[in-house]
């Protein structure tokens, strides 16, 4: 339409800008849209999160899953260009003279850009953080301690907002989105994390209930998927345009297309489900030994540093199904190396250690 192509346009405008006179600052807007990268969430705020506190851990991972599932059925909804292809194929610019969009190795995303999945992944988990931070504060009573909260609440949301802005601007600077899709991003992200807000049954979720959650997030996608393709709608639209337009074919990965994000989103959550509903789990972080300090600050750095090890498990990429399988496989693995793995032999050391010494 030409109400979206005037967007489209304006937000190249912004884009050309950003290349121009912010190039100073390219690795940090780069570094921030790594920030955004939803995958950060299992990797680092989640391991970090649980052994803190297990209420917001496992908050952080449903929001996480539920708010991609949701980026995913709205990018197939809105059918949203990235800029990086857009300018290459629009009629919008008279006598072929597109605009010239500078491109990096992380900017040729394969999925439909709206809303933005790192600006919405972004702002869903920062938003738990934020919150559940505040949540220690506001029962402060007297009157000093009431004016340390706000002063912790308007700095806390100040740090909010500050890396919201810098993932929307870095996901804008590389090409990778128009504004209104950030924009839109962030906004969605925290209507997300504030509904999980009034959830509180997630915290006693069986496995069943995990395993079902799974299964209707799953079906609902691909039958989603397959009744637009029955009606010769093609929801891998994008793929081929990401190919097409890339500059350099290598910055192409699979891990970018829609159905690795929905597989590796239900592997985060069977895990998690597994992890917790597991007899390692209650040994563990239900027994004496979870009320200490060390043992928490224990676990807290034997996950970071088990799950930096799985950066080192490369998946084949030859056959696509084969991908889905191992993805989802290595997704599971890591909250169940959180919640039950690493705290039960941190448990199994401190128990053995403490027999020797008595």
């Amino acid at each position: 339409s030409i109400k979206m192509d005037l967007l489209h346009s304006n937000g190249v405008l912004i884009i050309q800008h950003l290349q121009r006179d912010y190039r100073a600052y390219q690795d940090f807007l780069n570094f921030m849209s790594h920030v955004g990268d939803p995958r950060n969430i299992f990797s680092i705020y989640f391991p970090l999160w649980f052994q803190l506190n297990q209420v917001v851990g496992t908050k952080m991972i449903w929001v996480a899953v539920i708010g991609d599932w949701f980026n995913l059925i709205f990018k197939w909804i809105l059918f949203g260009h990235r800029p990086y292809w857009w300018v290459q194929e629009t009629m919008i610019y008279p006598n072929q003279s597109s605009p010239c969009l500078e491109q990096f190795p992380i900017t040729c995303e394969t999925g439909p850009g709206s809303p933005s999945g790192h600006a919405m992944g972004s702002s869903c988990v920062w938003y738990v953080m934020v919150t559940a931070a505040l949540s220690y504060t506001v029962r402060w009573k007297d009157k000093s301690a009431v004016t340390l909260h706000r002063l912790t609440w308007s700095f806390l949301w100040t740090i909010f907002w500050i890396i919201q802005i810098s993932v929307c601007i870095s996901r804008v600077f590389i090409a990778t989105h128009f504004p209104h899709q950030v924009v839109l991003g962030v906004f969605a992200g925290i209507l997300v994390a504030e509904a999980f807000e009034h959830t509180p049954a997630i915290q006693t979720a069986s496995l069943r209930m995990y395993i079902k959650t799974n299964l209707f997030l799953f079906i609902f996608a691909l039958g989603f998927y397959l009744s637009l393709k029955l009606l010769d709608i093609d929801l891998l639209w994008s793929v081929p345009k990401a190919k097409k337009w890339c500059a350099n074919p290598d910055w192409i990965n699979i891990d970018t297309t829609p159905f690795a994000g929905l597989v590796r989103n239900l592997g985060a959550l069977f895990g998690l489900g597994l992890g917790i509903n597991s007899e390692m789990f209650i040994t563990s972080c239900k027994g004496k030994n979870s009320c200490k300090i060390s043992f928490r600050i224990l676990c807290v750095a034997a996950s970071l540093a088990t799950l930096q090890l799985y950066n080192f498990v490369k998946i084949p990429t030859h056959t696509e199904y084969l991908f889905y399988i191992l993805s989802f496989c290595k997704s599971a693995a890591m909250p169940l190396t959180v919640v039950a793995l690493v705290p039960y032999c941190v448990h199994s050391l401190m128990t053995t250690t403490e027999k020797k010494l008595n």
